[in-house]
């Protein structure tokens, strides 16, 4: 879920706020290097920021009353790395507070931290640690865009119960409660989006291979253009 407008204690709102602006900052930087060195990567910029926000945009109710959605950060995080997906994240929040009511300016920080920052480097961790040890590409697609997804409500529930812990319990026991509500509906959301992003990737393998192959998705830890990624790209 976005937190919504209000939701949080003015402290929180602004902690939360300071606590992404460093990995925004940088990733402005990194995204203008990008843009600059290689302005044939703006289309797939675009692509990257219109899946997050596509994707975030969805409310799917939950039996328990509360809302879900996918996240779609795990893919612009494994093609742009993470510094520029906390941009692109960051972009979809601001627009969809304004434009969609979904989330708010006051709870902006709390969500970049989740979904554009935690979110990405989670997946980006994953993804990247699977390939390193060989792993196919597209199971560490999956594996990335799923744990980009969890783990961005995972950090949603952390961050609800430092703001409001249960009377008798603390905050063991409200964090408890609020990863239970969304539990419910956001693993199969997980696995669903994780399904969905590799369906896109090998759509972008078929399209936009020499794009891939320069960002180095096809050998991670292998410089695009050598024979070893030029290698996967022709067996992928």
């Amino acid at each position: 879920m976005h937190i919504a407008e209000g939701f949080l204690p003015p402290a929180h709102a602004i902690a939360w706020g300071v606590a992404s602006a460093p990995f925004v900052v940088h990733g402005v930087r990194s995204l203008t290097r990008e843009v600059r060195e290689n302005p044939e990567s703006t289309l797939l910029l675009g692509a990257s920021g219109a899946f997050t926000f596509v994707l975030s945009a969805l409310k799917i109710p939950s039996v328990t009353g509360s809302c879900s959605h996918p996240t779609g950060t795990g893919l612009g995080a494994i093609l742009f790395r993470p510094p520029i997906m906390a941009v692109l994240g960051t972009i979809t929040l601001l627009f969809q507070a304004l434009l969609l009511a979904h989330g708010g300016l006051t709870t902006l920080g709390a969500n970049v931290f989740s979904l554009a920052v935690v979110g990405p480097w989670a997946g980006y961790a994953v993804y990247r640690l699977l390939r390193r040890y060989e792993v196919p590409l597209m199971v560490a697609v999956f594996s990335g865009a799923f744990v980009a997804d969890l783990s961005t409500y995972c950090v949603t529930s952390v961050q609800l119960a430092l703001a409001f812990p249960d009377p008798a319990s603390g905050f063991l026991g409200a964090l408890g409660k609020f990863g239970s509500i969304f539990a419910v509906t956001q693993i199969p959301l997980a696995v669903s989006e994780g399904l969905l992003t590799v369906l896109v990737m090998r759509l972008l393998v078929q399209s936009s291979r020499g794009d891939l192959t320069r960002l180095g998705v096809f050998l991670a830890g292998k410089r695009p253009g050598t024979r070893a990624a030029e290698t996967e790209a022709v067996a992928r």
